[in-house]
């Protein structure tokens, strides 16, 4: 890929990945996170040939200033992940659930609305949503809430923004720091339960998901759809 590609909220986890297998493929990747140390960190990973903005996907004036900065792009990624942890839903706060609306839709919807004016025609945006979105799990209703509303935007938008392209990724359970709310010990075991429940036996990597952002970006022919990838999870245990 010999385009310029922004990825918000590419300083780690899937982000980062992302960035990392499009600069490896000849894209000309700008990363954008809001934490300044990360942000270096980062770049210090990722080499000379890709460069980075501290961008609070939060703040309209912030992602306005990003894309001035950038120029025209080609292709747009959000990966913004939003809090993390679960909390059944009889528990669950007004505050809390506004507070994953405004940590993971309302930056997709900004970022979107922000790269339009420099999007070049038949260029690509590519989202990332969550399994959570139509799952069953308990204790996810926030999670399920905020990532159907992400998945939601995608066939409206590959419509009513075409040609440029719109396209969403849904993972399912990925090794990424979005899990450090529960200690090591819980997390091993939860990932072991968890990757016994799948087809493919195993819990996916951040480059699993990159490899399908990379698919979306890079494929003109299609756009309007979320792609699952869970390991087949949502298939259920082998039997």
């Amino acid at each position: 890929m010999s385009n310029r590609v922004v990825i918000v909220g590419g300083t780690s986890g899937i982000g980062l990945a992302t960035a990392r297998r499009l600069a490896a493929h000849g894209a000309e990747v700008v990363i954008a996170g809001r934490d300044q140390q990360r942000l270096a960190s980062a770049l210090a990973e990722l080499g000379p040939g890709v460069t980075g903005r501290a961008v609070d996907a939060r703040d309209e004036s912030d992602l306005a200033r990003l894309f001035s900065e950038v120029g025209e792009v080609d292709h747009v990624v959000v990966t913004v992940t939003g809090p993390s942890g679960t909390t059944p839903f009889r528990e669950i706060a007004l505050e809390q659930l506004s507070t994953h609306v405004s940590g993971k839709l309302l930056p997709h919807v900004a970022t979107i609305q922000a790269a339009l004016p420099h999007l070049a025609p038949g260029g690509s945006i590519t989202l990332v949503s969550s399994a959570s979105a139509g799952g069953s799990i308990p204790a996810t209703a926030a999670l399920a809430a905020v990532n159907a509303g992400v998945e939601a935007l995608v066939p409206v938008l590959a419509v009513e923004l075409a040609p440029v392209r719109v396209n969403a990724v849904a993972p399912g359970v990925i090794d990424t720091e979005w899990w450090n709310f529960l200690p090591d010990d819980a997390r091993a075991e939860v990932f072991s339960s968890l990757a016994a429940a799948t087809p493919v036996g195993r819990i996916g990597t951040a480059d699993d998901i990159a490899q399908a952002i990379e698919f979306l970006a890079g494929n003109g022919f299609t756009t309007g759809i979320v792609v699952r990838v869970d390991g087949g999870a949502r298939l259920g245990a082998p039997k």
